[in-house]
């Protein structure tokens, strides 16, 4: 029998401990780089004071398909209700255009109020779509993740919220700034 060797390891050598609890997870490639670009910038643990709660992609692999009633739904006064299904609907494809480049995150403040995004809702943000004008989209501003409807206006850009008790965040030269994504959708329970 042979005798193991026993190696010493040198002093300092190996991963560092890390004051943050840690989970090995598969993520989409864009994410990981942008991650890593928050890490190496010292700005990783910003991610844990803003609005936005979790970040992560939906299996979309399975149809989810339900009756559809063509007829239109009154919110005012009640109208004769169609009795027949006109076919059925894949949320799938209904909500998630560019499958490779959708995520799902969940909020959790209430700066965007007033356009009907509310603390535990899930946000439907595709990454290939340009953060146009008036768009509500996720920014990343000085290493924090927030939600806001971007305003370009000549040679200023602004995030601005949608609720009176937060102010707009006029974004300047000094600031590190990028658009994460384009809000599409909203879904948030009524119960």
């Amino acid at each position: 029998m042979s005798q193991a060797k026993i190696r010493k390891r040198k002093p300092g050598a190996g991963r560092k401990p890390s004051p943050i609890p840690t989970k090995a997870i598969r993520l989409p490639l864009p994410l990981v780089q942008k991650l890593q670009e928050l890490q190496n910038s010292k700005n990783l643990d910003a991610l844990y004071r803003v609005d936005i709660g979790e970040i992560f992609t939906g299996k979309v692999s399975t149809a989810l398909r339900s009756p559809l009633f063509e007829s239109r739904v009154q919110a005012g006064f009640p109208s004769p209700a169609d009795e027949f299904s006109e076919g059925s609907l894949d949320l799938n494809d209904y909500l998630i255009h560019h499958k490779a480049a959708t995520f799902f995150v969940r909020v959790t403040g209430d700066s965007m109020k007033n356009v009907g995004i509310f603390p535990g809702d899930l946000l439907i943000v595709d990454r290939s779509l340009p953060p146009t004008n008036g768009k509500v989209v996720i920014a990343v501003l000085n290493g924090e993740m927030t939600v806001k409807r971007l305003e370009k206006e000549k040679n200023r850009v602004l995030l601005c919220a949608e609720n009176a008790d937060y102010p707009d965040i006029v974004v300047t030269e000094e600031d590190s700034f990028s658009t994460w994504g384009v809000v599409t959708n909203v879904i948030h329970s009524l119960i």
